[in-house]
């Protein structure tokens, strides 16, 4: 230790309370973990109010049974490692991809995708930019549309029929962790699942609970309900539930709070 005799008393106070800190193991460990606390309270804390911290905006809805199913086998597959959904407010991103996400537009979303990597171009307002043909000839071979792209092929999803054993198990766990299901949307699961790809089936008030929600044949193929089905229904809904661009959304709700 250096000569402290020609420091102030507080200066000497500290440095030798810091000595005796590192030189006791347990003491150093009880510190650790204080610091540690506190370091997880002040990120953690924040979560409990998170409804107060994110600005509704008018149009967000929870996924369909189809779009999460959909989102599932995304997550599954792991396309987020290559493609982010969150566009940054920044001009390059803004002009190439579409309006800046919206915090409110991932509300809903257990996990969030927002990605840290772009292999692949971000996902964000995907939907309704290309026809679910397209989508599937991209998952089936997509150098073929793509010729650059370095994408694996997905042509199985459009073989794999949909296997959900409880769609209504896992609404009511999205609706554990805030997801604003109702009860009917839990009884209706399963039948809201297969009925939004099938146009000719009876879809009853589905797109009453479900606002925007597209109903149509995803895959080319009627005759079965596939995960490429599923799949290509969450990519198509992806940035369509806010008109961002007829007005801005955020400019509209702070007009509101200001009345």
């Amino acid at each position: 230790m250096n000569n402290l005799s020609n420091e102030p008393a507080d200066v000497r106070a500290t440095v030798k309370g810091h000595a005796r800190l590192e030189r006791n193991v347990t003491l150093l460990g009880l510190a650790s973990l204080v610091v540690v606390a506190i370091g997880g309270i002040v990120e953690i804390a924040p979560l409990f109010w998170i409804h107060n911290t994110i600005e509704e905006v008018e149009g967000v809805r929870p996924y369909t049974p189809l779009e999460q199913a959909g989102r599932d086998i995304y997550v599954r597959e792991g396309c987020y490692s290559c493609h982010s959904q969150m566009i940054r407010p920044f001009r390059d991103e803004v002009e190439r991809y579409g309006h800046y996400s919206l915090a409110a537009e991932s509300m809903y979303d257990h996990p969030f995708q927002w990605g840290s990597k772009r292999t692949g171009p971000d996902l964000a307002r995907v939907g309704g930019r290309y026809s679910d043909e397209w989508h599937v000839q991209h998952l089936v071979d997509p150098q073929s549309v793509v010729p650059e792209s370095v994408m694996p092929q997905y042509g199985f999803l459009a073989d794999t029929d949909l296997q959900v054993p409880d769609m209504a198990a896992n609404l009511k766990a999205l609706r554990a962790v805030g997801v604003p299901y109702s009860d009917k949307d839990i009884e209706l699961a399963m039948t809201d699942l297969t009925a939004q790809a099938d146009p000719e089936a009876d879809s009853g008030d589905l797109a009453e609970r479900y606002p925007k929600t597209q109903i149509r044949d995803f895959d080319g193929n009627p005759s079965r309900l596939t995960e490429m089905d599923a799949l290509v229904a969450y990519l198509q809904v992806l940035g369509t539930m806010v008109d961002v661009n007829a007005a801005a959304a955020q400019e509209d709700l702070a007009k509101e709070k200001g009345r």
